[in-house]
């Protein structure tokens, strides 16, 4: 029971970041989706693009090993240490989508997430070296904190982003 509890408190933790990241967009106009400000480093746009390509990114390492595909972190042509490439296919990817189509895709693969965590088991979720790419990298953490560090961390320091775009947007 213990690891259920667990797993359900990452996965209510996760959309409550989600729910409160996202909700900030709510007063933010199509018009100005692209609008970068001094003081804050990405534009609306780029900030839901940078959410929506790691969510993409811990599903696509999860099923490429299930498959027995080669694992390759964090993506194709792209190292660790180089990761301004990664971001900047991410803004290229989701530039051309409406502020409201990317909301609606942020949700839904906040959606996928959840429900894939849902399919891990206890050992799979929060034990180390239960997957292979979780454990790659010489931090070698759980398959949780490679998801919580790429949805709630993101979605929680992201908002204070967006709310400070608000704020020098007025």
């Amino acid at each position: 029971m213990q690891a259920y509890n667990k797993s359900q408190e990452l996965i209510a933790e996760i959309e409550k970041a989600a729910r409160l990241f996202i909700a900030e967009f709510d007063s933010v106009e199509e018009e100005e989706k692209n609008k970068r400000l001094e003081g804050v480093d990405r534009s609306p746009m780029q900030m839901i693009a940078y959410q929506l390509g790691w969510l993409s990114l811990i599903l696509r390492w999860d099923a490429d090993e299930l498959e027995g595909k080669e694992v390759i972190m964090p993506a194709p042509n792209h190292k660790w240490n180089q990761l301004g490439g990664l971001y900047d296919s991410f803004y290229t990817k989701y530039a051309s989508y409406s502020l409201e189509e990317l909301r609606d895709m942020f949700e839904k693969a906040v959606t996928e997430m959840v429900a894939w965590i849902n399919t891990l088991s206890e050992q799979e979720l929060f034990e180390q070296d239960a997957r292979k790419w979780a454990s790659s990298t010489p931090s070698r953490w759980p398959v949780w904190k490679w998801i919580h560090i790429n949805t709630v961390a993101p979605f929680k320091s992201f908002r204070g982003k967006i709310r400070k775009w608000k704020r020098l947007n007025t």
